[in-house]
């Protein structure tokens, strides 16, 4: 075909594409659509394939002329956009060419056939603004505390419920069954806010009315009626500022047995502890190992924020919607769902589907920006791995979980485990360097459980 072509920048990484094609070309096209519509046809009156090509024309013009306009634009673009010239101008998967203004151009035998589409193209980006940014690491020490804590978790979590014994009266850190419901002025029950079955461990706060306090001492089969005043600026709108009068009966009072902190605890947990000090050796190397990658997280994580900022480039829109669809696919997933199911679940609680994308996976924009300029600065400096770092993953993986060398190397047999530890590995090397390139500052004093609670 002979092809002319103008190619304009337009915004959110989108180009505009003009081609004009030889009237020639126009010509011939529509000749080769009708002769192949001529032997294919058939009219009442004639055979098949000798119906005469100006009767097909005068029943059919319209139809045949939009057939051969759709194949016209189908094969001028297959050859614009296979053309070396146009690397880094080539539509999206995910971003089909449409015409502009969503009609046929004017179809005219006698002229050059011009046409103009409209498609996103991948962000032209540059990183090259590396002044003024500083990230600030955390000072981050595990405490005596923190492992007391993390012991406690783990006494709680291998604790058995018992009964508790006849007459002995709700006490905090009880777990209570409750039947509950509000009464009006007359003490008749709202019917509504009946509730029976309702169970809370006492202190914790987890029920509606926060009636803790007020069961303590409570026993079972005992029904008690309590009024409580609630603060006006309670955060829950339906309390505050509001007197409740709550019929409460407990109708049973558990207990947990917690085991002691000793060497048979140790063995419950996994039979590779043989003592406490076991167990306390390797929780400290896991809070070490789990401190070390969140810090690195959050300081690869400024880093991109920054550059993200002194280097900005905008998104095509059907790069952040096909992002988010993926990711509204996958949520669809974890629940269990299909994607329709869970946008109408999402929609009658009142939320939308962008707001609930965003809460659980982040701004979909900040991240793709962030994937994009580290894939950038990967190929720009030819980041590689070495079988000899490969290995030395292998080994530094084996260290922080505590397993054995041949374990974390029969894990990454499975060729696509091994294609994301090289890419990992790829991102540190490259952050590593990054590093070097701007400054790094000591953060404030952070504590261990708060570093965790940092925002992604």
């Amino acid at each position: 075909m002979n092809i002319t072509k103008e190619i304009t920048k337009i915004e959110n990484s989108a180009v505009r594409l003009t081609a004009t094609v030889s009237k020639q070309d126009v010509e011939s096209s529509y000749k080769t659509g009708l002769s192949k519509i001529t032997k294919n046809i058939q009219i009442p009156g004639f055979r098949k394939g000798h119906v005469p090509a100006n009767l097909i024309e005068k029943k059919y013009g319209e139809d045949i002329k939009m057939e051969v306009l759709g194949n016209i634009i189908d094969d001028a673009l297959n050859e614009i956009l296979q053309g070396d010239d146009m690397k880094d101008n080539r539509p999206l998967p995910y971003a089909q060419p449409r015409l502009e203004g969503d009609k046929m151009p004017e179809f005219d035998l006698s002229k050059d056939f011009t046409f103009t589409v409209t498609y996103d193209v991948f962000p032209q980006v540059e990183v090259k603004n590396f002044s003024g940014i500083t990230i600030k690491e955390p000072q981050v020490e595990i405490s005596d505390k923190d492992l007391e804590e993390e012991l406690k978790a783990i006494q709680d979590r291998n604790s058995t419920i018992l009964d508790k014994k006849d007459g002995d009266p709700v006490a905090k850190g009880d777990i209570v069954t409750i039947n509950y419901s509000e009464l009006d002025d007359n003490d008749a029950v709202i019917e509504d806010s009946k509730r029976e079955g309702f169970v809370f461990t006492v202190g914790s706060g987890e029920n509606i009315y926060k009636i803790d306090d007020e069961i303590v001492g409570m026993k079972k089969d005992e029904t008690k009626s309590i009024t409580k005043k609630y603060d006006k600026k309670d955060p829950d709108e339906n309390l505050a500022g509001k007197t409740k009068k709550i019929s409460v009966t407990v109708t049973a009072i558990k207990v947990k047995d917690i085991p002691p902190l000793d060497d048979d605890l140790a063995q419950d947990v996994s039979e590779k502890y043989k003592t406490l000090d076991d167990l306390k050796n390797d929780i400290k190397r896991q809070m070490e190992t789990s401190k070390t990658r969140k810090l690195a997280e959050l300081k690869s994580q400024s880093l991109l924020e920054q550059l993200v900022e002194k280097n900005p480039f905008d998104l095509p829109a059907s790069m952040v919607k096909a992002e988010q669809d993926a990711r509204w696919n996958m949520m669809a997933q974890q629940f269990q769902t299909t994607p329709e199911q869970l946008e109408k679940m999402i929609l009658s609680s009142g939320q939308t589907k962008e707001d609930m994308v965003k809460q659980w996976t982040g701004d979909t924009e900040k991240m793709l920006k962030s994937r994009i300029i580290v894939d950038l600065l990967l190929r720009d400096r030819n980041i590689s791995v070495t079988p000899e770092e490969v290995e030395a993953q292998y080994q530094k993986i084996a260290d922080e979980q505590g397993i054995t060398l041949d374990e974390v190397k029969k894990h990454y047999d499975d060729p696509r485990n091994k294609e994301y530890l090289v890419d990992d590995t790829k991102e540190e090397k490259l952050f590593e360097e990054l590093y070097k390139e701007v400054k790094i500052a000591k953060g404030d004093k952070v504590a261990f459980a708060d570093l965790f609670k940092s925002k992604n």
